[in-house]
């Protein structure tokens, strides 16, 4: 099964292409051949849930970035990590809002049947997928862990 949101990004590098954005070129660029890193790498196709994963953690990748460059007092390389980071949020789903967040969680909490600590991993399982590229996951672990303790 082939993954709608790399197609959509391929469609996209055309368009920059045509365009001759250069700065939008290199950021959707620098995606797809993380795409293929790890198609080659692993030797698969990637679905839309890895597609996701994959851009989850670019989007960590330049948020860490951002604080570290912001401290540093470096004004040039935030507008740059800002913008590869709002490029890559067009392809992300929409964020869930903090309630949509907890009830995700408690059902999952429910559906495992989770009453300790230890059952965490379980429950964090069912929710990946659930909530991926849609919430942070330490967030995500954070309010598991607070429901079970």
């Amino acid at each position: 099964m082939s993954s709608s949101i790399k197609l959509q990004i391929d469609t996209e590098v055309k368009n920059a292409m045509r365009a001759r954005d250069k700065q939008r070129l290199g950021v959707l660029r620098l995606t797809m051949s993380e795409f293929k890193k790890v198609e080659v790498d692993e030797r698969i196709e990637l679905d839309d849930l890895r597609v996701l994963s994959i851009l989850d953690k670019m989007s960590k990748q330049r948020r860490d970035s951002l604080s570290q460059f912001a401290s540093a007092g470096r004004d040039d390389l935030v507008a740059q990590e800002s913008f590869e980071l709002d490029v890559l949020k067009e392809f992300m789903p929409e964020p869930l809002s903090a309630t949509e967040l907890k009830s995700i969680v408690d059902a999952a909490i429910a559906e495992v049947g989770a009453t300790s600590i230890r059952e965490m991993g379980k429950v964090m399982e069912i929710l990946k997928p659930r909530v991926q590229g849609r919430a942070d996951m330490g967030e995500v672990g954070s309010l598991v862990k607070a429901d079970l303790s």
